[in-house]
């Protein structure tokens, strides 16, 4: 995938806006910061160490949700996809508790587990569940039959048919799953460090605005949405290498 620098073009220009017009205004704020002091706040918090600590926190707590989710919501997936029984009977579960926000768990999770990793990795993973089993079953689900019944008429047991005709075709839709589910990991630890957890970028964006220090929490803010482009970036370019065009149009 190339590099497109004109991408960058109207961000900077909004940014040498801002920076003129606030300076002109002479705004002074406790919640807005002249571009050239988020800027330094950033640099500060790289050299201190404060953004690969808080980032380390963060993405441990986000991708271990997401291998917990996406593992359980990919299992199930699957074997709600190859069973039409176990989708009927589980449709109206499924329909009750998915509309659940994730963050209306805190209370739960935090009775059960306290503050700590092991919460926060619970709402995770509870998010990226729905996501990740949904369109999992919709892959497999949309299989052809027929593949199925030649496997077994080739004498394949169950699991052979998964492994060589399911898995298969259903793969470019599931790592699109995945794809989804890894923003929606980023988005819900860093709302839960907001709310609950004193750990990560979330927290620190809290610590920032409780001390008064605009500069500092737009920088972190700005940074989390750097990540997420940037784990984005990464998954769209493991998708094109791995089944192509035909991947990314899936994705749109």
């Amino acid at each position: 995938m190339r590099w497109n620098w004109r991408g960058w073009i109207v961000p900077l220009a909004l940014a040498a806006a801002a920076e003129a017009g606030m300076r002109a205004a002479g705004v002074a704020s406790d919640s807005l910061a002249h571009p050239s002091d988020i800027l330094l706040a950033a640099f500060t918090a790289i050299d201190t160490g404060i953004i690969a600590r808080r980032t380390a926190q963060t993405l441990g707590a986000a991708l271990g949700g997401l291998a917990l989710g996406g593992a359980l919501g990919l299992g199930f997936g699957f074997w709600l996809g190859l069973s039409r029984a176990a989708a009927r009977l589980a449709a109206l579960s499924i329909e009750l508790f998915r509309p659940i926000p994730s963050v209306a768990l805190i209370p739960i999770a935090m009775l059960t587990f306290g503050f700590g990793y092991r919460m926060e990795i619970s709402i995770v993973a509870f998010a990226c569940f729905w996501p990740t089993l949904l369109m999992s079953q919709a892959a497999v689900s949309g299989i052809e039959r027929g593949f199925l019944e030649v496997g077994a008429v080739l004498g394949l047991a169950r699991w052979q048919q998964i492994l060589k005709i399911v898995l298969p075709a259903a793969l470019p839709r599931v790592f699109v799953a995945f794809r989804l589910a890894a923003g929606i990991a980023l988005v819900v630890a860093v709302t839960v460090e907001i709310a609950a957890n004193p750990h990560g970028l979330g927290y620190g964006m809290m610590t920032a605005q409780q001390n008064l220090r605009p500069d500092l929490m737009l920088a972190l803010l700005l940074w989390v949405g750097a990540i997420g482009w940037g784990l984005n970036a990464m998954l769209l370019a493991i998708q094109h290498r791995l089944f192509g065009v035909m991947g990314l149009d899936s994705g749109r």
